[in-house]
């Protein structure tokens, strides 16, 4: 995946996607302000310039909806955002489009949603609309649609103010020094050995034991250029109280991961489950989350969170 979505705020998603539409719908987009949304996050009335083709492009009431997820790896499939859960994303939407279809406000619905999207789930979902809401002209956008229009109108992207994920990691020592704060911010101070003193598993290996997806530990590859920054803030000297706090932080994780972890759960729902709590938590961490998921993820890949081979053992 070329741009980091998970990375953005809902809004700056909705941005990204509304300026997809005016390339493929028409410059007739209608964007709403933030706030309740009714099912919609923008509007379109007419023939569509080239979607789903130029060949034959949709024509009538056109409502555009955007579903931002924090996640990595995540699908339209997941339960969370389409099984019949009254909690779930589609549940949610489902009596909104059906809403907006009974007061002729909706003939076709586009769903743009920053997961994966398989043909089965594709299939599933368009029949569910069909089904609950009335709506047969039902299309979704899933990252690789997303990735699609963006190759072909890079402009949408730089009108949003979104970056690729591999642009710099434009963030000063004191930047750093604030998030790691902010991250070991009124937790015990509990002490745990020093960094240099734990044994490093490697990376494929603890993965496995750690029920890691390949595809989440691809994500993680892309950080690495950043570890070594990490590593020598942590090491400095006039940081031993920043390295007390990560310790902290570590250690606080660690225990909540050990002690609400279900057996069947993969890491990656670990992670991305950590994640949002410390971006719903803190305001520091919410605006910096490429820092924050480099902070994360390097304490993954340093063996401070998750098992390692010796842990592995110990348990069996």
């Amino acid at each position: 995946m070329k741009y980091a979505y998970y990375d953005l705020y809902p809004q700056q998603f909705e941005k990204l996607v509304v300026a997809i539409c005016h390339f493929i719908l028409g410059p007739g987009v209608q964007e709403f302000a933030t706030g309740v949304d009714g099912g919609r996050d923008a509007r379109f009335n007419g023939r569509a310039a080239l979607f789903p083709s130029a060949a034959a492009p949709i024509s009538g009431r056109v409502i555009v909806q955007a579903k931002h997820t924090t996640g990595i790896a995540e699908y339209f499939s997941d339960a969370s955002f389409s099984s019949i859960a009254a909690t779930s994303v589609l549940s949610v939407e489902m009596p909104k489009i059906k809403s907006l279809r009974d007061t002729k406000e909706l003939e076709h619905y586009i769903l743009f949603s920053n997961r994966k999207l398989t043909a089965q789930a594709e299939e599933d979902i368009r029949k569910r609309i069909d089904k609950e809401a009335g709506v047969s002209s039902c299309h979704l956008v899933g990252v690789e649609g997303m990735e699609r229009h963006l190759k072909a109108f890079p402009r949408a992207a730089e009108i949003a103010g979104v970056d690729p994920i591999d642009s710099p990691l434009s963030v000063s020592p004191d930047r750093l020094a604030e998030v790691i704060r902010a991250i070991g911010k009124d937790l015990p101070t509990i002490a745990i050995p020093a960094l240099n003193e734990i044994e490093r598993t490697a990376f494929l290996a603890k993965n496995r034991i750690n029920g890691l997806s390949e595809e989440y530990a691809e994500s993680i590859m892309k950080f690495l250029k950043y570890f070594d920054q990490v590593r020598q803030f942590l090491a400095h000297p006039d940081n031993s109280e920043l390295l007390s706090a990560w310790e902290d932080a570590a250690d606080e994780f660690r225990a909540k991961i050990i002690a609400t972890r279900k057996d069947h759960v993969s890491f990656d729902k670990v992670l991305n489950f950590l994640l949002q709590q410390l971006f719903d938590r803190d305001p520091d961490l919410s605006a910096r989350r490429r820092m924050t998921r480099t902070l994360i993820y390097y304490m993954y890949w340093n063996c401070d969170i998750g098992l390692d081979h010796a842990a592995a053992d110990k348990a069996e």
